[in-house]
């Protein structure tokens, strides 16, 4: 991970930020990485700008803390930072204010949706394929240990739980035997048919089919969001996040368990990830942007069996407000 360099304030630093600012395409790159973290080829895509343009661009913003970066195998992934401080960020607030009707910034919206969008289309067209077979899988790749992890880390039984991107229902399963009520939630409708199948008898479970950026859960509803192995495999994180803190009652806790970066282009393709892991720092920090409190981004979940794929974490967060 490539972190920006702490910024000093002054004359000199508002001016270094001003300078950083005043170039049409690093305030277009600026726009699309504060929505979503992006390798740098799609980047290009999404700016029609020739790589050698973006990197160059890119060097710029990191120097000057606006961006960060990881390398995994051949590719550099970015995304917006809080590496500036309070004064560059309202500087950019008005900046980015300023660009907002630009034609050119429009069209980079339209193509950023196009692309995230195609990742959408791959992770339904993999799980729709994957279904019959996605346990095992999993099981394989993972291990088992994280789903201990998780029930150990759950609150008393007469709560509610959202299982958001519960697959194939086999770890909802497993929640619903502590007795407590269970939401799941999946976008697959293969993997739903064998979630109905799995847990219809139990009658503390209800499924819905949705996208996990808009989930038919009324608000405030739930005592825990879980998020398992599904930030991978999302065409975008923030916005299934604030549909977490949007359900969750004050006090309410999210558990996110999912893969550190890592530079496997196959076991990416084979497994179906959208983005080849996600850094723990970076979910900690969506997190608090997100409204949550006590962010915890933890450490890796120990395995204690041999498993194929990369290692996982957990982080937590709380909404803030009382305990109900």
């Amino acid at each position: 991970m490539v972190k920006p360099a702490p910024r000093t304030t002054g004359p000199e630093a508002l001016l270094a930020w001003m300078g950083g600012l005043a170039e049409p395409s690093r305030l277009r790159i600026l726009r699309v990485l504060e929505r979503e973290e992006l390798a740098v080829g799609e980047l290009c895509d999404v700016l029609k700008l020739p790589q050698s343009t973006v990197s160059r661009h890119l060097k710029t913003l990191a120097d000057q803390g606006w961006v960060e970066s990881r390398r995994e195998g051949t590719a550099s992934y970015y995304r917006s930072s809080d590496g500036v401080g309070a004064s560059a960020k309202r500087l950019w607030k008005f900046a980015r204010a300023e660009t907002e009707g630009w034609a050119v910034v429009q069209q980079d919206a339209l193509r950023l949706e196009t692309l995230l969008e195609e990742r959408r289309t791959r992770a339904e067209a993999f799980f729709t394929g994957a279904a019959p077979e996605w346990d095992r899988v999993r099981a394989e790749a993972y291990g088992k240990e994280f789903e201990y992890v998780v029930l150990r880390a759950l609150p008393p039984p007469r709560w509610t739980i959202a299982d958001l991107g519960c697959g194939t229902g086999s770890f909802t399963v497993e929640l619903a035997k502590s007795g407590a009520r269970v939401i799941g939630v999946d976008q697959s409708a293969s993997m739903l048919r064998l979630a109905r199948r799995f847990t219809k008898e139990y009658d503390n479970v209800e499924l819905h089919q949705a996208s996990l950026d808009a989930v038919p859960i009324p608000d405030a509803s739930c005592d825990v969001a879980l998020l398992v192995l599904v930030l991978s495999y999302v065409a975008e994180v923030q916005p299934v996040l604030r549909e977490a803190h949007r359900i969750l009652v004050p006090g309410g806790r999210v558990l996110v368990v999912d893969a550190f970066p890592h530079a496997d282009d196959a076991f990416r393709s084979r497994l179906g990830q959208a983005r080849p892991g996600v850094d723990p720092s970076w979910i900690a920090g969506l997190l608090g942007e997100t409204g949550f409190d006590d962010v915890d981004a933890g450490g890796p979940i120990t395995a204690r069996h041999a498993r194929s794929g990369p290692d996982l974490f957990l982080a937590r967060g709380t909404r803030p407000g009382a305990n109900p």
